[in-house]
């Protein structure tokens, strides 16, 4: 009987939620609440997994690009989808990567990446 209440209690345990798994994993949560203000992020649930993840904007979100090396972060299409010839894009939001996205390069698309 007690094997069996144990197999239970270990079960369960493996159905509970992960902890997070984010940078900053094994800090305090106070700790690491504060070292996300510090960067201008938010802390949030994100994805499909819901994992506690420091979310920071870039300042030049939406601004027009060519490559990523003209953005805080990615520089993505506006428009996915098939193109001829050189295309401009805009700056990514945040760091995070979430969603579809195309990116542009030397004024190309690239190939549409949907990340959950």
């Amino acid at each position: 009987m007690r094997l069996r209440i144990a197999a239970l209690a270990l079960l369960a345990a493996a159905c509970s939620p992960m902890a997070e798994q984010a940078p900053g994993a094994g800090v305090p949560a106070g700790t690491a609440d504060q070292a996300c203000v510090a960067r201008g992020g938010e802390r949030m649930r994100v994805g499909r997994l819901q994992t506690l993840r420091c979310v920071v904007p870039f300042s030049d979100a939406g601004k027009v690009c060519r490559e990523g090396d003209d953005c805080l972060g990615d520089c993505r299409a506006a428009n996915p989808g098939p193109s001829e010839g050189p295309i401009t894009g805009l700056c990514a939001p945040n760091d995070l990567p979430f969603g579809c996205n195309t990116p542009v390069e030397s004024g190309r698309a690239g190939p549409t990446l949907c990340v959950d």
